[in-house]
């Protein structure tokens, strides 16, 4: 849909920059900022965002797990229909970047101020919202939109508790930002977000704004080898079973895997193993124990299947041939989430309409909008990241390109909310 108004970039960049402010870092290059949930700077943040969405006109609610949302209900809207609603999330992982979350939320803030300048007159009302904890830093990730689409109740939620005891209700209560009620996403009619890529495909590409198509899948699996702790110099090369050694073969092996499945299968496949924990962890002993995460991720759960597989294998060949013991657990598993055609084809649409390149891709990395995806259609939006820098105070998105993909996002939510 072509509006007669655009985004006033400059209003844009002060709630930003204003934002940034909250929980700011001490960065040598670029601007950071540490906002975890139940913090001081995290009621900051709440309590700006509250403020800017009453100036718009816009009621403003909080869910019992801290959801923050304003509606814009004008005249023209019917109360009773199913919303259009859009945003993202004020937290942020320690020492990240000021456009991570920040951007959907007050790019849904501005595609409103937008669509009540140009006189759009919405048949259904418009949402834009905050959810709780997407980065999962002191609580599980994704957790307010987890809440909002049902897959965990608020109860269970509430009483999650961070590594000092500290539940989920009692960081709300403590920053005035537990509510009531829940804030139910399978009501709404359409879901937008608006994220930086976290990624270089839109800079090296020179399109300002992506469409995603799939949200990749994520899976998580936790691996123990098991040799025996020997000293170092009196424990002969040929009379060892050492743990760290194996781990190292089981490391190449997914690397390998995942190469494999780049080359043959799926480009957008990765497999990482992250973490080790080796013990005793001594310069003079040979390694008796290790622990190993690994995450698979691709927009093809079949792919992501194969990774999964070799890496048992490898596990498999590691006791026949190192003598070593093995456990396998996958914990989590999250399957490729496909985003709303109908939704897409408004993006894509609401681009053409403003003379602004769209481009399709998938996104690598988990979003709120997952969740979202579950209960009504979603989609995804993204602005070029500076090569391609995310999760860091060097994370950055010129000014102008926020504005290029925020007046596609209202172009969209007008189409959507006026259909």
């Amino acid at each position: 849909m072509e509006l007669d108004r655009t985004p006033d970039t400059d209003r844009l960049r002060e709630d930003i920059e204003a934002n940034a402010a909250f929980g700011d870092v001490d960065a040598a290059d670029g601007r950071g900022r540490t906002v975890l949930t139940g913090t001081d700077a995290d009621r900051k943040a709440r309590e700006r965002f509250v403020d800017r969405l009453a100036d718009a006109g816009l009621d403003v609610t909080v869910d019992a797990v801290g959801n923050v949302a304003g509606t814009w209900a004008p005249p023209s809207a019917d109360p009773d229909a199913a919303p259009v609603a859009a945003g993202s999330h004020l937290d942020s992982v320690p020492e990240g970047g000021i456009f991570d979350g920040p951007l959907g939320v007050y790019a849904a803030l501005e595609a409103v101020r937008t669509l009540q300048e140009a006189g759009v007159e919405p048949t259904r009302p418009v949402v834009v919202v905050s959810f709780t904890e997407e980065e999962g830093q002191r609580y599980p990730g994704l957790l307010g939109s987890s809440v909002a689409a049902g897959e965990r109740s608020v109860e269970a939620a509430l009483e999650i508790e961070d590594d000092d005891g500290v539940t989920l209700a009692q960081a709300l209560e403590s920053i005035g930002f537990r509510g009531e009620g829940r804030l139910d996403a399978s009501e709404w009619d359409a879901w937008y977000e608006l994220h930086v890529e976290q990624d270089s495909r839109l800079e090296t590409a020179g399109v300002p704004v992506g469409v995603v198509t799939t949200i990749t899948g994520i899976t998580h699996c936790e691996v123990t080898i098991e040799g025996e702790a020997n000293h170092a110099g009196a424990t002969p090369m040929g009379e060892r079973t050492d743990a760290l050694a194996a781990a190292a073969e089981f490391v190449l092996d997914v690397e390998a895997a995942a190469e494999d499945v780049v080359g043959t299968t799926s480009e957008s496949a990765v497999g990482t193993v992250g973490s080790l924990s080796v013990s005793p962890n001594a310069t003079n002993v040979v390694p008796g124990r290790v622990e190993a995460s690994v995450d698979v991720r691709d927009v093809a759960y079949e792919s992501m299947e194969t990774i999964v597989t070799a890496a048992r294998s490898s596990l498999s060949l590691l006791e026949r041939e190192r003598g070593v013991d093995t456990a396998f657990a996958r914990p989590f598993d999250l399957r490729p989430t496909p985003m709303s055609e109908r939704l897409r084809t408004t993006a894509h649409d609401a681009g053409d309409a403003a003379g602004v390149e769209t481009l399709d891709l998938h996104s690598g990395a988990a979003h709120d909008t997952m969740h979202v995806a579950g209960v009504t259609d979603a989609a995804l939006l993204f602005a070029p990241s500076r090569d391609g820098v995310s999760h860091n105070p060097r994370e950055w998105t010129d000014w102008e390109d926020c504005a290029t993909a925020t007046r596609v996002l209202a172009g969209a939510l007008a189409a959507a909310a006026t259909e």
